[in-house]
């Protein structure tokens, strides 16, 4: 007698996490999904509304007249919010290129490149390049911009110059300042999009892609994300664990640290890089002249950061003080990059012309469509975004419609809206500054400083806890400034049924595509599903050599200029 309704709620069970934001919620948090006869009812009234999405027929066309023929788009419509799918929508922009093989197509990989604020839409033709003939025969490669980014109902806050500015070390002077500068982004993002900000958390990019599945004619998914894209990844397998098929996660995000520890964590993981890079240096003294002792390295970084401190150092036509010089800690996480910055600074403060060495690879230009690499410290593109436009993508979206704030804006939309963790107190941010500048001197006071999350409501749902035993590739650099190591060993705890590869003396923000020792191992599971057995070690050639592709991956802020992403 109840058989057939218990198999019919038990079916509804599977769509609540995409349809139900406040039941998945506490769902998530408690590990389980209590369903009763009112529960199962508005999950079937909301799985016909949500009909209309899931059987949309796409129309793909040419992405553009500049763009390669194979490369294909489309838009799909979602919902702004998933608990009313019957009210606003969003449009969000798609792009594919085919499987090589139809034979040996398996299905599609969704990728995502990082932020949150990156575009994806561009990626299958920057991937191309870079993933193997066996990966490109069995997939179709999808991209697409999230919610909120480039051609997808892009968000803008009206940020200037100084608002984009974000990187600000705590000083007593200038405390309030920065405080109302926190208050004054907020407040313009919130009087420029209003309604919209609560729905522009990672959940429902989830959702998102969960429709784009459905949308494509896919039972399950596969995925390749980087940075911020193992977040979306993980948050995907732990609201549709069925519905995941092989998902690469590449420099990792602890979603225990979401998203104020993961800021913190950069100045965590710039101190061993420190340390590390001035053992490196000082071995070198005849090459660098920096220090033929390690205390010797640091003695004469921190002289430079005091000498910049009393007057800038001109680097390449930009005055750096003693912040901007700390501000650039990526650059610690490529040895032989920043011994060769030093240097130069080292010279600009004599007043010699500085000079390249010509032994150190800084890192890849990141591609024009992506992020465009700027000169000020901020994390946005004043200049523009480069999400599409620049590479003549066009999704339906009138040419030119990207806000030149958009990266920014999604960025703080994001990491605002998915955790209600951001202290509310501007007094805890001050303290947190004082105390983390004398724990981790290079970065400390910019990572726990006052950000705009402290001024923001809240996201339409609470964070969501990763804890799950769906199977996935973890990938990680031992020496990533972006997603350090112990970032990615938090997603490993979190994802049980995952296997982690580790890249020994790997430097840099991501992995697989980076002629790295792990592509091989992650080419295996994306064409045969088979996972390493545990997880595993492998160890990169030397520091400062090696090959350096042109991925769709954030540039983090070097010197003179550049912005960092996850």
């Amino acid at each position: 007698m109840r058989a057939a309704p218990v198999v019919a709620i038990g079916a509804l069970a599977t769509l609540l996490p995409a349809l139900t934001p406040a039941a998945a919620a506490a769902g998530s948090r408690a590990g389980t999904t209590a369903i009763t006869v009112s529960t199962a009812t508005t999950v079937s009234t909301t799985v016909d509304a949500l009909e209309r999405y899931t059987r949309q027929k796409p129309h793909w066309n040419r992405c553009g007249a500049e763009t390669p023929a194979d490369l294909e788009c489309a838009t799909v419509k979602v919902p702004l919010d998933y608990s009313r799918p019957g009210d606003r929508t969003l449009d969000v922009a798609v792009s594919r290129t085919k499987a090589t093989s139809a034979q040996d197509r398996r299905g599609v990989l969704l990728l995502n490149p990082g932020g949150p604020g990156g575009s994806g839409l561009d990626m299958p033709v920057w991937m191309a390049p870079e993933l193997p003939d066996e990966v490109k025969k069995r997939y179709d490669l999808v991209g697409f911009d999230p919610r909120g980014v480039g051609r997808s109902a892009p968000v803008s806050c009206g940020l200037n110059g100084d608002e984009l500015n974000w990187q600000r070390p705590y000083k007593a002077a200038t405390f309030d300042r920065d405080i109302r500068w926190a208050e004054t982004v907020a407040a313009k993002c919130r009087a420029g999009n209003g309604a919209v900000l609560p729905h522009l958390a990672t959940r429902n990019t989830a959702r998102d892609m969960d429709v784009i599945r459905a949308v494509l004619g896919e039972k399950k998914i596969s995925y390749l994300g980087y940075s911020y894209g193992t977040y979306l990844g993980a948050v995907y397998t732990q609201m549709f664990p069925r519905r995941t098929d092989r998902f690469v996660l590449d420099s990792a995000v602890d979603p225990e640290r979401i998203w104020r520890g993961m800021i913190q964590v950069w100045a965590e993981g710039a101190e061993p890089a420190f340390t590390r890079w001035a053992t490196w240096t000082a071995a070198r003294d005849e090459t660098y002249a920096l220090g033929r002792t390690p205390a010797e390295v640091r003695a004469t970084f921190w002289a430079l950061v005091a000498r910049a401190d009393r007057e800038p150092i001109v680097l390449d036509g930009t005055a750096l003080t003693g912040d901007d010089i700390r501000a650039g800690r990526p650059m610690f996480f490529d040895v032989a990059y920043a011994a060769e910055t030093v240097a130069r600074l080292r010279d600009a403060a004599a007043g010699r012309t500085p000079s390249s060495s010509g032994r150190a690879t800084p890192p890849a230009p990141v591609p024009p469509s992506f992020i465009p690499v700027g000169t000020g410290t901020g994390t946005g593109g004043g200049a523009g975004t480069g999400t599409g436009a620049s590479t003549g993508i066009a999704t339906g979206t009138s040419a030119g419609a990207v806000p030149a704030d958009n990266m920014d804006a999604a960025f703080w939309s994001v990491v605002c809206a998915d955790t209600r963790a951001w202290p509310r107190d501007p007094e805890r941010y001050r303290r947190d500054a004082i105390r983390d500048k004398a724990r981790y001197p290079l970065y400390g006071d910019f990572a726990s400083h006052i950000k705009p999350c402290a001024f923001w409501g809240h996201g339409s749902e609470p964070a969501t806890r990763v804890n799950n035993s769906v199977g996935a590739l973890i990938l990680q650099n031992e020496w990533d400034s972006q997603t350090p190591l112990v970032s990615g060993q938090g997603l490993r705890r979190a994802m049980k049924g995952a296997r982690m590869v580790t890249v020994l003396g790997g430097q840099g923000h991501g992995v697989y595509g980076m002629k790295s020792c792990a592509d091989a191992t992650a080419t295996a599971y994306l064409t045969t599903g088979r996972l390493p057995a545990a997880d595993t070690v492998c160890r990169t050639p030397a520091a400062g050599a090696g090959h350096s592709p042109r991925l769709p991956l954030p540039t983090p802020r070097l010197l003179p200029g550049g912005k960092a992403r996850f």
